[in-house]
């Protein structure tokens, strides 16, 4: 099926194209939205008339998106999960508790534009993308962690998927002679 495309969208093509796409996609997607309308010559027509009008609603969406960009820049969000001692998540952090996290911070994102494949299932510091507009594109830092204290040692730098940061326990510190007595001939550590 041919569309007029009323917004840019990202891979298929600028405001004003006529593109193909499959009927589905059309159908489903980008009629209902409002992204785009039927390729036919009445169609054209009131395109044409209200070209003006779209461009002006597009620029005001891209410089509220650029607002919002410039606010969330260099940002970085904790995020409060229970985990395990190797630093596996019980559970995951998916794009709904991104928003939720943005919003405690007064941030109004919705959850499409959170650009995440896959959950966030172990603690650490996460790069994740957020498409505020189709030509606006922010990355924020996800600290994600078992408590505030140590989503601030992860901030420093400071890895905590052992367990041994968990606990602080050296590895290299520790020797043989500190697990058993070696005055000990019978091999009892009583």
């Amino acid at each position: 099926m041919h569309v007029i495309l009323l917004e840019r969208i990202a891979k298929l093509g600028q405001m004003g194209e006529t593109v193909k796409v499959r009927d589905g996609y059309a159908r489903n997607f980008l009629l209902p939205q409002g992204k785009a309308l039927r390729a036919n010559d009445a169609n054209k027509k009131r395109f044409e008339s209200e070209r003006a009008t779209l461009e002006a609603r597009n620029l005001e969406r891209k410089s509220e998106a650029q607002k919002v960009a410039e606010a969330l820049e260099g940002k970085s969000f904790i995020v409060v999960r229970a985990a395990g001692e190797t630093g596996q998540l019980y559970g995951s952090v998916a794009a709904r508790d991104i928003v939720d996290v943005l919003a405690a911070e007064g941030f109004n994102i919705a959850r499409n534009q959170v650009d995440l494949n896959n959950p966030i299932k172990s603690i650490g510091l996460h790069n994740v993308t957020l498409h505020l507009h189709a030509e606006v594109e922010i990355e924020i830092a996800l600290n994600v962690a078992r408590s505030a204290e140590e989503a601030e040692r992860q901030a420093k730098g400071e890895n905590l998927n052992s367990v041994d940061a968990i606990y602080g326990v050296d590895e290299d510190a520790l020797r043989p002679e500190d697990f058993f007595n070696p005055d000990d001939e019978d091999g009892d550590d009583a």
